[in-house]
């Protein structure tokens, strides 16, 4: 597994997580149960802490850092999008975070508050609960649905699945193909 120790710091993994071979969690990082964490993406709590809540989902190419003595904490049942990057910012329950986006230094993102694609949420810039915020730098331009949230419970679903059925079945590497 690719679970490093730095400096006596060592990683806590909930039951039930799903860690790519290709993905690097190293140092003072706490991930709470059933997350999935994809291919090549990093976790690095090696002169910070980072702290993930329960059935999040870290996609592929995800970078998530903490400052030197700080935390990035990031909530439960998390989407980030596939090369989304984390660094010292607050994310609440629920979030997420489109494919390409920044969340910058000292970032609050509200509970159940959507990133979009590519959008550059500033430091210490805060999105409220509920809005959906996009652009370079992000603005909150609407309000989070109610079928929005339905719809993406059922998504943040197939990522709790997938970490539990890779865990039950695992991967076969094809030596030929």
């Amino acid at each position: 597994m690719p679970v490093y120790e730095f400096e006596g710091k060592r990683p806590k993994i909930g039951a039930g997580c799903y860690i790519y071979e290709t993905a690097s969690i190293i140092g003072d990082v706490t991930i709470g149960e059933k997350c999935y964490i994809g291919p090549g993406a990093v976790v690095r709590g090696d002169y910070g802490t980072v702290k993930i809540g329960k059935r999040t989902a870290i996609e592929e190419n995800v970078v998530v850092h903490a400052r030197p003595g700080e935390l990035c904490k990031i909530g439960s049942y998390v989407t980030l999008g596939h090369t989304s990057t984390i660094h010292n910012a607050t994310l609440d329950d629920y979030c997420v975070i489109g494919m390409g986006a920044v969340v910058s230094d000292y970032a609050k993102i509200g509970k159940w508050a959507v990133i979009g694609e590519g959008a550059v949420v500033t430091n210490n810039t805060a999105v409220e609960p509920g809005k959906v915020a996009v652009g370079v730098p992000a603005k909150a331009v609407a309000d989070v649905s109610e079928d929005y949230k339905l719809q993406w419970t059922q998504y943040k679903g197939l990522y709790s699945d997938l970490a539990e059925r890779r865990l039950k079945m695992g991967l076969k590497r094809l030596k030929k193909y």
